[in-house]
């Protein structure tokens, strides 16, 4: 009998998904209350400062998204070929993948020649907050070689059972991020007085820092034998991390066209709408982005075990997941219709938003749940190579469904827009359980056991 050392194949289900899963969620939290600080560090430049860095918001979104799903590709195919044995190919598979996160890299760079000045002009017409972004959005894609490093360490580390070396690559840098935040922004003691482009020079300085502690931590590991020396792209490695990547990345990015959407639409109906989308989406990622992080830590063990061939520990590793994520929601539900106005006070809403936010957090919360189920099983899906049933349902959950459900309820009472949070994700969990069946039955189901 071929015995594997992998934790992944050893580790019972439940103690091996909280080892890969604990330190994605703690990293998602901690890179939401960055943000969140970022922000109110800028905000405090002015008006002009904060619009100009919601405005290169949705790029800086779309330069992630670009990046977690290439992760998605690297990491599945990755612990597959661990499962499966193959280690040369494991260690092709972690070459290219970096390979491939260097090409990121450069289109990213490239963009930031031709494209910024048409974009933030065409969303103001103030030449100081146009001037802020493009200061700010030329840096963070110019100086982006350490995200999308970063981002390959992490993921080479996750998928060979290191899970604690995304939390460190992840906290190393969001810490010197926080740090650096304050001085490069505002000129304290020897430091330069940058402004907005102070906050994305602190942003790329800490994203090359974690970019330095993944590669120190990857060129350590038992596991993964990562070469650049000689190194030649591999055809085929590259298309089976795209295969995977392609439609994550799409899937990733819809969030992006969710938010856009939506605040079209509110700014047409309503006129606390987009206030309130916008504390929503600060205070519910503090929920979901630890349903993420579980979701993340989820797709190497599946991965690995459908290689290996372990129905058992597949579903065991999916229904665990499913059951942690319905209580995180459940906890997220409860918070949002106990307590809507004090956490709508954080944001310093006046009483129009308190009026309507109020009813609408809490109609909204009854969507998390659903969301949670949803989010759990697309994951499951891209590590059984069924990237495509994912997709579909992302697509249904962000925009399909959400984006006419809002514009039809918002025409009929601006009051109902909110609605469309619930349906479409209950309409989009019970599809996402149709496809988990099917998925099942035709996949698992012929797994040795």
């Amino acid at each position: 009998m071929n015995e594997n050392p992998n934790i992944m194949a050893a580790l019972p289900v439940r103690p091996l998904l909280i080892r890969m899963s604990w330190p994605m969620m703690l990293s998602m939290l901690i890179q939401a209350l960055y943000n969140l600080v970022d922000s109110l560090f800028v905000a405090r430049l002015g008006g002009q400062a904060f619009e100009a860095l919601s405005l290169v918001y949705p790029i800086q979104m779309l330069m992630v998204s670009v990046c977690v799903g290439t992760g998605v590709g690297v990491n599945s195919m990755l612990s597959r070929r661990l499962g499966e044995g193959r280690t040369d190919r494991a260690n092709a598979v972690a070459a290219n993948g970096y390979f491939l996160y260097f090409l990121t890299w450069a289109a990213f760079a490239l963009v930031s020649l031709f494209g910024l000045r048409g974009y933030m002009w065409a969303f103001t017409d103030d030449p100081v907050t146009a001037i802020y972004g493009l200061d700010y959005l030329t840096i963070v894609t110019v100086g982006s070689l350490g995200m999308c490093f970063q981002f390959a360490g992490e993921r080479v580390l996750q998928a060979s059972g290191n899970a604690v070396g995304h939390l460190v690559i992840q906290g190393v840098g969001a810490v010197a991020n926080l740090i650096l935040d304050p001085l490069f922004i505002f000129g304290i003691g020897p430091f330069p007085e940058l402004k907005v482009a102070g906050a994305a020079l602190a942003t790329i300085i800490g994203q090359f820092i974690g970019m330095a502690v993944g590669l120190w931590l990857v060129s350590r590991s038992k596991t993964i034998l990562v070469q650049f020396r000689g190194f030649r792209p591999d055809r085929q490695a590259i298309g089976e991390i795209y295969r995977i990547a392609l439609p994550a990345i799409v899937m990733q990015s819809l969030s992006t066209v969710m938010t856009m959407g939506m605040n079209k639409i509110l700014g047409l109906l309503t006129d606390t709408g987009v206030f309130i989308l916008g504390a929503y989406f600060k205070l519910q990622s503090f929920i979901f982005m630890p349903v993420y992080g579980l979701s993340n830590g989820l797709v190497p063990p599946v991965s690995f075990n459908y290689g290996a061939k372990s129905r058992s520990r597949v579903e065991g590793l999916i229904y665990f997941a499913m059951a942690i994520a319905v209580g995180i929601m459940a906890a997220g539900t409860l918070l949002l219709l106990l307590a809507p106005g004090p956490l709508l006070r954080l944001f310093d809403a006046d009483t129009a938003v308190l009026s309507d936010g109020i009813p609408a957090l809490r109609v909204i919360a009854l969507s998390f749940v659903f969301a949670g189920v949803s989010i759990i099983l697309c994951s499951a899906f891209q590590a059984m190579s069924s990237p495509t049933l994912s997709l579909i349902v992302s697509l249904l959950r962000q925009v399909v469904l959400l984006l006419p459900a809002a514009l039809v309820l918002g025409h009929m009472r601006p009051s109902l827009i909110w609605l469309c949070f619930p349906l479409a994700e209950v309409a989009s969990c019970l599809i996402c359980l149709i496809f988990y069946w099917r998925v099942r039955r035709l996949n698992l189901l012929s797994l040795e056991g």
